[in-house]
């Protein structure tokens, strides 16, 4: 089994990546869906969470209030190194369960899309590390069309991240995400080429 970490900075594209990945046949584990199981209302996580930054970030359900969250940790280091200490420990978790179960299986290729991988220093854990690029102002255009934030709070998302010019060296593929989707799958269709044949070796 090739164990295949895929990365990107914000609105890279790193989501329909690993949707092209699956439909070609690989087992996708996406960090952001377990990054949401972890906090269920009743989880160690949220309660973490709210001992942390109180109700406030709370819906009335006791769900967790994504956006009130987020205008917390994206205006401060300290607090997005706290959510990250909070969460990513249970993802961990989450996601090795999910690679020993496709080990089990005999699956080929395992893509797990953990978008701070560089940042939390996990890279070390994968055979393969694919990162999705676009330029700056592609991706800003992106997070202000698309997803609807204003001009200030994407740039301020996009500098909360390492720059993806410090990721570009340390990934075994780089795929350019900045055309249409038919030339996007054309390259991830090549990186697959590449994997298949590991995992066949």
């Amino acid at each position: 089994m090739v164990l295949v970490a895929l990365t990107g900075n914000i609105a890279s594209g790193k989501s329909e990546v690993a949707r092209i990945f699956a439909d070609l046949g690989a087992t996708v584990i996406d960090a952001d869906d377990l990054a949401r199981e972890a906090v269920v209302p009743g989880s160690p996580a949220l309660e973490a969470i709210v001992s942390r930054w109180g109700k406030r970030v709370l819906n009335n359900d006791g769900s967790l209030n994504r956006a009130a969250l987020r205008s917390i940790i994206f205006s401060s280091d300290v607090e997005r190194l706290a959510l990250n200490a909070i969460v990513h420990p249970e993802v961990k978790r989450l996601r090795d369960g999910l690679v020993d179960e496709a080990r089990t299986r005999g699956d080929a290729v395992v893509v797990s899309a953990i978008p701070l991988l560089f940042e939390v220093g996990l890279e070390q854990e994968f055979d393969r590390v694919i990162l999705v690029d676009a330029p700056d102002d592609v991706r800003l255009s992106r997070l202000v069309q698309r997803r609807g934030f204003s001009a200030a709070d994407a740039q301020r998302m996009m500098n909360a991240q390492m720059p993806a010019s410090a990721k570009r060296s340390r990934a075994h593929f780089v795929i350019e995400n900045e055309k249409d989707l038919k030339a996007l799958r054309r390259a991830v269709e090549r990186v697959w080429k590449d994997l298949a044949a590991e995992s066949a070796k």
